[in-house]
């Protein structure tokens, strides 16, 4: 069975269990998946890019971010990367110097970037990072890692089955077999990026307060 769309992955799904009585809870299995799939893959379809305004010290992140790849000032001659560091570290950083100026570091607070030192004035900024997976629906029935990896999908989402349906044997198999799908998926990854060939990513607008 080919697996090309949000409705061939359920159909699969349902078969590889052999139910026909979960289309609620194999989109739930699904779903779950796509979380799970998200916390142990970074691959380059997942990288994109955004433009963004720094003008105060906390600046919110994209919808979408996961981990931030390379975070720069672009409005600067030469162009400022921003240094990540830890929250304690900004604090220091804070203590000792409150005067507003250029930014140089950037950390995480929650669902903000916090810059030190304080902008003195209006920056743009583009962060590289790596996004969540689109998610998968009838109105939006496939994304970038079906097409590459159904594999992964369907694994995943059977691996989530299990505790649903209770001690089924099979979860080790589909542990080995998602986990080999993604090992598969890293190592084409790392081929592709030792190439020549330049690496492109999308851009759009993020820092929205």
């Amino acid at each position: 069975m080919a697996i090309t769309t949000y409705t061939e992955l359920k159909s699969a799904v349902a078969d590889w269990l052999n139910r026909s009585d979960l289309s609620a809870a194999i989109a739930n299995f699904i779903a779950l998946s796509e979380t799970q799939t998200e916390r142990n893959l970074r691959v380059r379809q997942m990288l994109t890019r955004a433009d963004a305004t720094i003008d105060t010290k906390y600046s919110a992140v994209p919808s979408d971010f996961l981990q931030a790849r390379t975070f720069k000032l672009t409005s600067t001659s030469p162009v400022q990367p921003l240094e990540f560091a830890t929250d304690d570290e900004m604090d220091s950083m804070d203590a000792s110097n409150t005067a507003p100026s250029r930014p140089l570091y950037f950390s995480m607070v929650g669902n903000q970037f916090r810059v030190h030192p304080a902008p003195d004035s209006s920056y743009t900024a583009e962060l590289s990072y790596f996004a969540k997976i689109p998610r998968l629906s009838d109105a939006a029935p496939t994304n970038w890692l079906l097409t590459m990896a159904p594999d992964i999908y369907l694994y995943g989402a059977l691996i989530q089955s299990a505790p649903y349906l209770k001690d089924d044997e099979r979860i080790n198999v589909w542990t080995t077999l998602y986990a080999a799908g993604l090992d598969a998926l890293r190592v084409a990854d790392q081929g592709a990026t030792s190439s020549r060939g330049v690496l492109k990513s999308r851009v759009k607008p993020f820092g929205v307060r």
